[in-house]
């Protein structure tokens, strides 16, 4: 039997395409413990290769950027004009690929080609995902949907530290059978991750390709057509990609420098705070994912214009404040402030992904997305990082790691909090109006 509801029912609903729902949100998952896998080893594979910092971030940042800048736009057409099922499954391959490709990895061209595998499965798989989960369901239902989707991306990011990490340190003790032969603990992790992923994403095979719904221009709509629409919406897209691309932004420098502020200015070592952060982070997402979620379907039954992005509004506002954790007064309060920004940055994102669902038309969506996605990759992984350490050095160096993380984070979550209102004000009706 199909997992997804019958496609010519005019009014699909939402408990019946929660089996659906949960086969792609696993799917996630997987792609996300992709992107973050390497991360949690990339130490031992250091060790192993003679890798230095540079070639580390070259590999993880310029290998994950790259590709999605030039591919995720063309992905995001194919989702809005093609079988986004058949879709999904070639984005899958292509993270498996990528995970064995770096196991089997012995040099920084190697393990570059096998980062970008994975990022372009990894990352434009929740194009595709988004696109299908809403129509799946009525748009007053949409915020839940994302909801299962985003909890299973906070799912494979916890599952890259917890998983990851037992399975490295598994394999390091574990005699292997002599026909395997030696495989070192980094490489093991990839191809055991690569193995689980192909059983977990089975379900998909049984996912049926719902019907489009809310198109103006068709779902062939040549690029010329799409990019019109475009245009004509730019009042409100404008500035809903400048907020959404800010939270996407520090987001990723959060995640990136908030380990080495906690060793150089709160003095711990990585054994000290592991566990405690990755808990505040997998908690602020289930809480964020949850929350948000419920706040954009209760936007958007509100009669007020623009009422989906009111919890973003409030959001981005808060995350202003908290966005100086790293000059907090000590560890506890460190711990509460990042996870509140953490918090407001996944309920900004998630109603961002509604609102993109129910105020554009169907033949926009995944282009929307996968511009998005395109730009979030150079911006978070090849702007961001590096303008904290440019403002650090402006301070007077890395000691001033810290406070350069709080300057920046002021700043950008400052332009988030003006710019959603504005995308509010100039808010289409629903999918098939313009913006004002």
């Amino acid at each position: 039997m199909p997992l997804a509801p019958d496609p010519t029912r005019a009014e699909p609903r939402l408990s019946a395409a929660l089996p659906a729902l949960f086969a792609l949100a696993l799917a996630l998952a997987i792609g996300t413990m992709s992107i973050f896998l390497f991360s949690i080893v990339q130490e031992a594979a250091k060790a192993e290769l003679g890798l230095t910092d540079n070639q580390l971030g070259f590999i993880q940042g310029v290998g994950a950027a790259a590709p999605l800048a030039v591919l995720a736009v063309p992905i995001g057409r194919l989702v809005d004009s093609s079988n986004r099922m058949r879709l999904l499954l070639l984005l899958v391959l292509g993270w498996t690929i990528g995970l064995v490709l770096t196991a089997f990895a012995d040099s920084v061209t190697g393990l570059f080609i096998a980062r970008m595998f994975v990022a372009v499965g990894g990352f434009c798989s929740v194009t595709a995902a988004i696109s299908i989960a809403a129509d799946m369901c009525p748009p007053t239902q949409r915020g839940s949907a994302m909801l299962v989707l985003t909890l299973g991306k906070w799912g494979g990011s916890a599952g890259a530290f917890a998983l990851g990490g037992w399975l490295f340190g598994m394999l390091g003790t574990m005699v292997l059978p002599a026909w395997i032969g030696p495989v070192a603990p980094w490489r093991g992790v990839h191809l055991a991750v690569a193995a689980i992923g192909v059983i977990v994403c089975l379900p998909l095979l049984f996912v049926r390709e719902p019907a489009r719904r809310e198109t103006v221009a068709g779902a062939d709509a040549p690029f010329s057509v799409a990019m019109r629409e475009l245009w004509d919406r730019r009042a409100f897209i404008l500035p809903l990609f400048a907020g959404q691309l800010s939270v996407a932004m520090i987001d990723t420098a959060a995640g990136i420098w908030a380990a080495p502020v906690l060793s150089r200015s709160y003095g711990l070592q990585p054994d000290q705070f592991a566990q405690w952060m990755g808990l505040v982070v997998f908690a602020a997402g289930v809480i964020g994912s949850i929350l948000g979620g419920l706040v954009a379907d209760w936007g958007h039954r509100l009669p007020r214009r623009g009422g989906i992005l009111i919890g973003a509004i409030a959001a981005t506002t808060l995350s202003v404040p908290m966005s100086l954790f790293p000059l907090a007064l000590d560890v506890p309060s460190f711990a509460l402030m990042l996870g509140l920004f953490l918090f407001c940055g996944t309920a900004a994102g998630l109603i961002v992904g509604v609102t993109i669902t129910v105020l554009l038309p169907n033949e926009l969506r995944g282009f929307c997305i996968g511009l998005f996605v395109a730009l979030a990759g150079v911006l978070g992984f090849g702007v961001a990082p590096p303008l904290i350490t440019l403002v650090s050095g402006l301070l007077g160096g890395e000691s001033h790691l810290g406070t350069a993380l709080a300057i920046v984070g002021v700043v950008i979550t400052a332009i988030a909090s003006l710019a959603f209102p504005l995308a509010m004000r100039h808010a289409p009706r629903d999918s098939t109006s313009l913006a004002t």
